[in-house]
């Protein structure tokens, strides 16, 4: 079995997604037109992820510290509130028709949230560059992508452990340990 490239692009259905080590801000032509803080429970600002609209898609930056070491599953969900214990007021992913199945593997998926694992080194930090074609940023009627920035808003959400990329809801991730709103730059 082949291992996945750590810098070489993965497709998975309809997105075209990769992980790649990153630095703290998005190139100065890709200005970020949305940005979050992510909060661990009890309300710690642990870092940021800003969100840059392209052609087809958004480029999603994470700068995250004090994780647990290892792979974690990252989402896209449908609600702009981190502000309950557990992050469940966030919801379940966003999608912008019908809801799909979970998991970037699921012949039947991916669902509009899904992204791929993002890995935290042994001092927890994370530096990851993500790309998702089934969101938006700045919506029009002819969209068939989740807008992120809707009336109810949207958050990334960080779980305890990786996606599976196939079970149901949420692809085995475990809890959710860090919750970010993602706002408008203003």
């Amino acid at each position: 079995m082949t291992p996945f490239p750590r810098l070489a692009p993965l497709a998975a259905g309809s997105c075209l997604l990769g992980a790649l080590i990153a630095g703290p801000a998005l190139a100065d032509n890709h200005a970020p037109l949305a940005t979050g803080t992510f909060k661990a429970q009890g309300a710690a600002d642990i870092g940021t992820a800003d969100l840059a609209e392209g052609p087809d898609g958004v480029v999603i930056r994470v700068n995250v510290e004090g994780l647990t070491p290892g792979w974690h599953a990252i989402h896209f969900h449908d609600t702009g509130d981190c502000s309950d214990e557990g992050f469940k007021k966030s919801g379940s992913h966003v999608h912008h028709d019908e809801k799909e199945p979970h998991g970037l593997l699921n012949p039947e998926g991916p669902d509009d949230g899904d992204l791929p694992n993002i890995h935290a080194a042994e001092d927890g930090a994370v530096n990851a560059e993500l790309y998702s074609d089934r969101v938006t940023l700045t919506a029009t009627e002819a969209d068939d992508r989740a807008f992120l920035l809707d009336e109810n808003g949207s958050a990334l959400v960080i779980h305890e452990g990786p996606d599976d990329h196939k079970s149901q809801p949420i692809g085995g991730a475990g809890g959710r340990v860090a919750c970010a709103v993602i706002e408008k730059v203003e």
